[in-house]
């Protein structure tokens, strides 16, 4: 049973709910969807459906942003950037975006457009404004809306020049063992080797690069500076956006690096870490705000007060982000959690933030799924708290020795360029017959020299960069999601992945599940213009091809709808396999399905059948579809069983297949209460939870046979309370009423 939508815009932080009182679903599935949802969370805070109000009175609008002014005085010309994603259609080719205030006001807006959709219309841009003036704590609503008219050309864009004239200086220093190294953005800006991120008559972001430089203009090895200057003419001010790299894929002798780091932003210093441990392979990051000194305001120079709410049900209905329960209200305990931990050495300069350091660890986790909780729970809640926890881990997630960039292409390395590069196998398996050259990354400078408390692992990889770029359009964190996928492509032994076409089919299956989300989210978002955007498509491609062939369109494949590659048979002899890690598999699928790749579909019709199976298969008990591991075979070499109901009985034994499903005699078996699953029913991490995207995606793609077990997924009596953790809280985007 799908519950109705109750907020369109959801509260601000601090707003309280009735969560002390939650005492869990009753334990029927047939009560009133409104009751069921208010006896969890309370009533929708007054200010919420004002604000849904609000929206929904903006003529024209197809999605929009609360700009929330958190400073205590009154600002003007404030400056504001942010990205959005459009479903296919909204915005068609050349439509111009016009920007429409609560009041029916305009304001002017700069749209960079990074990617379309295949037929022409907007997908992604990063969308930039000037507020003329914001009261103190104001709530400004932004309503988006395609007016109809052409989109008119760009005004010249701002030179760095113009930039520099005003006074404008960036540096980076490192002092190590007694000697300075910097680099210089003004320097940069003057010489020739400058990209242009955003153009416009309201903003020009230039980015530039280059090595730390000592007192005798040599160069460092492996540091190097990059630097994204946002400036904002109206403004008169310019954001200053400053990362430190320790990533070159094939610079010999790779290793931490220990300095004392000093950031200037206009001769005064911003930020100073003494004893910072550069880890190799990995990058930080910070960002400053900047104003010439004749400008009439200390705060100039200081990052705008202001906060950004996304419309989180046009986000979902684009398809870019999962159908996440928005009935849900976050928990303020979770959110206060979340600020709670946002503190000490992980939140800096080399820290992961609130993702798990050592990634392998097993387990229910909160980084854990198509997106964390905390990505999750900001997007249900639009908390500046969630919102602080999202974007930092966003930036945090650069301290992952998983960053290999390519000197002669100044991105995230690519099998493109190099098929046979890998961290793993021997060296001989790097050859590369068209060169005659080995790819093997280079082996670390000495023993210990790559020690770090962080150990990657693509099996318990969360999305760290994704939500981030899709909302703020920063290229940080574009270049951190391009990373990861290079990372998820590159990791396995060239042989086994094909070379150049990266197949994951190594890899546990949990692991091909979150590579493929993370590969196909960097395809789906990557701007058109980009060279990584045809490299993760075409590895999305293979892998697809791959899987479709294998399963799919075999007619010799398995009847039960089971991966069985990679590591699948990791249980009982060999014999069984984890349902969860195949959940996981069937989900990723259907978010890739979701995102629009046509290739994803047969095979996520195909996946279906084993989750539908288990809830309303012959022979199978609902009760037990969660089960921890499975056994699907006789031997460790014989043949996947034909049916569902012979699986249950070889994992069950006897004693279980004699009682009737769902009954007392079960209940008390497994120790339940009458209608409850096995696996943890009612924790947001346990097995049934894992369970619900892949039945979501199912009761879609699974036609009446997926809306039933979905229907009987829902009928279960003892349910989680996500309010805390809700990334697995996904649900199908169309009822899945009986037929």
């Amino acid at each position: 049973m799908r519950l109705p939508h109750l907020l369109l815009v959801l509260p601000l932080a601090g707003t309280a709910f009735a969560q002390d009182n939650y005492v869990g679903l009753p334990t029927t599935g047939q009560l009133d969807a409104q009751r069921v949802v208010t006896a969890r969370y309370g009533e929708p805070p007054k200010a919420a459906q004002a604000a849904r109000a609000v929206r929904k009175g903006i003529s024209g609008g197809i999605t929009g942003v609360f700009i929330d002014s958190t400073g205590g005085q009154a600002q003007h010309d404030v400056p504001l950037t942010f990205g959005q994603v459009f479903a296919p259609g909204d915005v068609k080719n050349p439509e111009r975006l016009a920007g429409k205030l609560a009041d029916g006001k305009r304001l002017p807006l700069q749209v960079d457009v990074k990617a379309r959709h295949p037929d022409g219309s907007l997908r992604h841009a990063v969308i930039s404004a000037v507020v003329p003036a914001l009261a103190a704590k104001q709530s400004l609503m932004l309503a988006l809306a395609a007016d109809g008219q052409p989109a008119v050309a760009k005004a010249a864009k701002a030179s760095p020049a113009a930039l520099l004239e005003q006074g404008f200086s960036a540096r980076v220093s490192a002092a190590i063992d007694g000697q300075a190294w910097s680099a210089s953005a003004e320097r940069l800006l003057a010489g020739k080797a400058v990209e242009t991120w955003l153009a416009g008559p309201l903003v020009t972001e230039w980015q530039v690069t280059a090595p730390l430089t000592n007192a005798q203009g040599a160069a460092h090895p492996h540091l190097a500076a990059r630097f994204a200057v946002r400036w904002y003419p109206q403004a008169k001010r310019a954001r200053v956006d400053v990362s430190v790299e320790n990533d070159w894929a094939y610079e010999p002798g790779p290793r931490n690096i220990g300095y004392d780091a000093r950031i200037e932003i206009g001769g005064r210093e911003a930020y100073a870490r003494r004893g910072l441990n550069h880890l190799h392979h990995a990058r930080w990051r910070k960002v400053f705000w900047w104003a010439p000194a004749a400008t009439d305001s200390a705060a100039a120079a200081a990052a705008p007060a202001l906060a950004l709410r996304y419309d989180t049900p046009y986000l979902i209905a684009t398809r870019a982000l999962p159908n996440y329960d928005q009935d849900i209200v976050p928990a303020e305990s979770a959110l206060a959690k979340l600020q709670d931990r946002w503190k000490g050495d992980g939140v800096e300069p080399m820290g992961v933030g609130l993702a798990t350091p050592y990634m392998p660890t097993t387990g229910g986790r909160g980084d854990i799924g198509l997106l964390p909780d905390w990505a999750v729970l900001h997007l249900l809640s639009m908390d500046r708290r969630a919102s602080q926890a999202t974007f930092g881990g966003g930036d945090l997630a650069g301290s992952w020795p998983i960053h290999y960039r390519d000197r002669a292409t100044g991105r995230p390395v690519s099998l493109l360029d190099h098929p046979y590069m890998t961290r793993l196998g021997h060296e001989g398996d790097t050859m590369n017959p068209a060169t005659g050259k080995r790819e093997a990354f280079p082996g670390c400078a000495a023993d210990k020299a790559c020690d770090t408390p962080y150990t990657p692992d693509i099996s318990h990889q969360p999305s760290l960069a994704y939500l981030p770029y899709l909302l703020s359009g920063d290229h940080y964190y574009l270049e951190e999601l391009q990373f990861w996928a290079s990372y998820d492509a590159f990791s396995s032994n060239p042989g086994y992945r094909d070379n150049v076409k990266g197949l994951l089919k190594p890899e546990q299956v949990r692991g091909q599940a979150w590579a493929l989300r993370t590969i196909g989210e960097a395809a789906y978002i990557t701007p058109d213009a980009d060279r990584l955007k045809p490299y993760f498509t075409s590895v999305i491609k293979h892998n697809l091809d791959w899987y479709n062939a294998t399963y799919s369109r075999n007619p010799a494949a398995n009847r039960l709808g089971v991966i069985t590659n990679g590591y699948a048979f990791s249980y009982r002899d060999g014999t069984a396999l984890a349902p969860w890690q195949d959940d996981f598999f069937t989900a990723a699928i259907g978010h890739l399905a979701d995102l629009g790749f046509a290739d994803a579909r047969p095979l996520l019709a195909w996946k279906a059948k084993f989750p539908i199976a288990r809830m309303t298969g012959k022979g199978a008990c609902w009760i037990d579809a969660a089960m921890y591991d499975m056994k699907v075979r006789d031997t460790k070499d014989g043949p996947i069983y034909e049916d569902i109901g012979h699986a249950f009985r070889a994992s069950q034994g006897p004693e279980m297949q004699a009682m009737p499903c769902a009954g007392e005699a079960m209940a008390r078996a497994f120790k339940l209460q009458v209608g409850e699953m096995t696996g943890y029913a009612s924790g947001a991490l346990g097995y049934p939870a894992n369970m619900q995207p892949a039945l979501a995606y199912s009761a879609e793609a699974g036609g009446k046979p997926g809306r039933g077990a979905w229907q009987q997924f829902m009928r279960r009596t003892a349910k989680p309370d996500y309010s805390s953790a809700p990334q697995f809280a996904i649900v199908p985007r169309k009822a899945a009423s009986a037929d």
